[in-house]
């Protein structure tokens, strides 16, 4: 029996949020079979997250996404904090200075789009009930909507089924951490005045409450009362979501006729592991924290990015499966990160103490008065100051995010850096003038030739971050010994 009808497909990823389907999006588009199970039976119009990052905005412009989702949305450049002081994310040295503000339905229906078109096989109401693995492969044991079971098989399969994991469950990964909030209300409403603030934040004695627009004339409100310890099926009352955003925001905007509520509880936990011999956790299935910030679709996304080419990989016999396992060291101290940094920013919101209070506010406005802490506040939250382990020894930008370097134009290729990452390879990136031959890369990369004058090649792997840099010489191509290959580098550089 051969290995493909052994394994009708590749890899079997359950759930089709945001996470799994870049995830078969990606797999797809480098060529590998790639199933995408999903319980829900459609796509739902209904949304938890609404903030898009930088760094993520980058990894869809590396798919050629980016634009088309922007237009669904509202790029702003600034996050309000505490005591009426704001995050400048208007800065950030990106082609996306700012965070996108857009129902987490719009980021589902492109990577949807995009993931069909590349081959990506998607079934919906179809429920994961159970998971082994052996040595060669995965069952996944299934439930089609009529009720039918059966078993599928693959050389991989990757859990991005949320904060119930059923693939989780299967392989006895624990999920360990607490709860941060009970009885948080979610609502999607009409206003009769919206925010002057997008989006508009306020917390106090009260609670918290937080509005932001879909762009269609509807307004998604996230409101907690202090105190409330409500079960998540309880009705939400919108008498009380107006009395929580009036109490913090001064005002409840002549709020109306919602179209959908409900209730959630917030915890913080991770999995110890991403990676357990051929099954790999990723999204909320993985980690879970605070809606602060609005970080928790954004990471799920990057690990989605990180992995896709991985498994690529060792699928198509390119790398070894000890890749794999940078998966694991990459993204889990990531996850960590976010961890800390949607808990600090959901306790400083929770704090009781008017005195407390003061003192939050107090720090958050010296910001102001010391740009470099608030640009480093910046990068973290957008996600631009991620960076991978390197070795020792290493270049200094090795483990870094590459910046959309400008590239020669020859009238047919990429413009720049992230253009040329939608071939879904390695990039190698040479300076002007660099002989073809002046740096290693793997066989399948694309060469480009950056513009600027600077003599630091890189190599870039295919989720945006260096492998590699060297530093290289003005005239290292112009040797003799090469004649014609001077003559056609020198008229580049020309």
């Amino acid at each position: 029996m051969s290995a493909r009808t052994a394994f009708p497909t590749d890899v079997l990823v359950v759930g089709a949020g945001p996470t799994g389907l870049l995830l078969a999006g990606d797999l797809a588009a480098a060529g590998i079979r790639v199933t995408l199970l999903e319980r829900r039976g459609r796509e739902s119009n209904l949304t938890r997250a609404f903030a898009v990052h930088a760094r993520t905005l980058e990894a869809f412009d590396a798919r050629g996404l980016a634009e088309p989702l922007i237009a669904t949305g509202h790029l702003v450049g600034g996050v309000q904090l505490y005591g009426r002081t704001a995050l400048d994310l208007g800065r950030l040295a990106t082609r996306f200075p700012g965070v996108l503000m857009t129902p987490q339905y719009h980021v589902e229906h492109l990577l949807e789009e995009r993931a069909v078109a590349a081959g990506a096989d998607i079934r919906r109401g179809v429920k994961c009930t159970g998971l082994r693995q052996d040595a060669e492969g995965v069952d996944v044991d299934v439930e089609e909507a009529d009720g039918t079971a059966r078993t599928l098989r693959a050389r991989y399969a990757v859990g991005t089924d949320g904060v119930h994991s059923t693939v989780r469950r299967a392989i006895g990964m624990p999920f360990p951490g607490r709860a941060v909030l009970d009885s948080v209300m979610l609502a999607d409403v009409r206003l009769d005045a919206a925010p002057q603030d997008v989006p508009a934040f306020g917390g106090g004695a009260e609670g918290f409450a937080f509005v932001v627009p879909f762009g269609d004339g509807w307004f998604r409100v996230i409101a907690w009362r202090r105190g409330t310890r409500l079960p998540t099926d309880a009705p939400v009352d919108l008498d009380e979501l107006k009395d929580v955003t009036r109490a913090v925001l001064g005002t409840d905007f002549g709020m109306r006729d919602a179209r959908w509520t409900s209730r959630f509880h917030s915890d913080e936990r991770q999995v110890p592991r991403y990676r357990d011999g051929r099954v790999f956790l990723a999204g909320d299935a993985a980690h879970v924290h605070s809606p602060a910030g609005g970080l928790g679709m954004n990471a799920g996304l990057q690990d989605a990015a990180n992995l896709g080419w991985k498994l690529a990989a060792v699928l198509r016999g390119r790398a070894g499966d000890t890749l794999l396992d940078s998966y694991h060291t990459e993204r889990h101290p990531v996850g960590e990160q976010v961890l800390r940094l949607s808990g600090a920013l959901v306790r400083a919101v929770l704090l009781d103490s008017p005195v407390a209070r003061g003192v939050r506010n107090t720090a958050a406005r010296a910001l102001r008065f010391a740009p470099a802490v608030g640009r480093r506040v910046a990068l973290t939250v957008s996600g631009l100051a991620i960076a991978y382990p390197a070795p020792p020894g290493s270049h200094p930008l090795t483990g870094r995010r590459a910046p959309d370097l400008p590239l020669v134009e020859d009238g047919t290729g990429p413009t720049r850096l992230y253009e040329a990452l939608r071939a879904g390879t390695y990039v190698r990136v040479l300076p002007r003038g660099a002989h073809p031959d002046a740096t290693a890369a793997p066989a399948d990369a694309l060469t480009v030739t950056r513009t600027d004058a600077v003599r630091t090649a890189l190599l870039v792997r295919p989720d945006g971050y260096v492998e590699s840099a060297e530093e290289l010489p003005a005239a290292w191509s112009l040797t003799e010994r090469e004649p014609a290959v001077a003559a056609a580098t020198a008229a580049a550089a020309a």
